[in-house]
């Protein structure tokens, strides 16, 4: 499966590609640290010209240059990305991040657990649920 990590923490970057790696399932995850970049990488733009299609976007909402819910808004709203599932992974557990999301069609809202082993295993869950019980387009 091609998965998108837009985050801009490293040390969350680290995390979610250990629970990737780490897991039964091998899974090729690309990194973009902003919100231009996502969606530089989404419409293979620029230095993203030969990028993979993603199966899943892992999206937080707290990105330089652009936000998540920006990048959310512009791929919902594009015909040719709007198929691909967003699942929000983000610190917030804020109301109005969650309900602004649903809103925005994000297919889920996982709010990042502090605790790695939580974390970890909340990756874990995100890609067992993505790859074993959904049909994704194109799969």
């Amino acid at each position: 499966m091609e998965i998108l990590l837009v985050e801009d923490d490293p040390g969350d970057v680290l995390m979610t590609r250990e629970a990737f790696e780490d897991h039964r399932v091998p899974n090729n995850v690309s990194v973009v640290g902003d919100g231009v970049s996502a969606l530089e990488f989404l419409r293979k733009q620029g230095q993203y010209a030969k990028a993979p299609t993603p199966d899943l976007v892992l999206l937080d909402l707290n990105l330089p240059k652009m936000d998540g819910m920006e990048v959310l808004a512009v791929a919902k709203g594009d015909p040719m990305l709007r198929h691909i599932p967003v699942v929000v992974l983000t610190t917030s557990d804020a109301q109005e991040d969650v309900v602004g999301s649903y809103s925005l069609h994000a297919n889920a809202y996982v709010t990042k657990p502090v605790d790695f082993d939580r974390f970890i295993e909340v990756v874990r869950q995100i890609d067992d649920f993505f790859v074993s019980v959904v049909r994704l387009p194109g799969r």
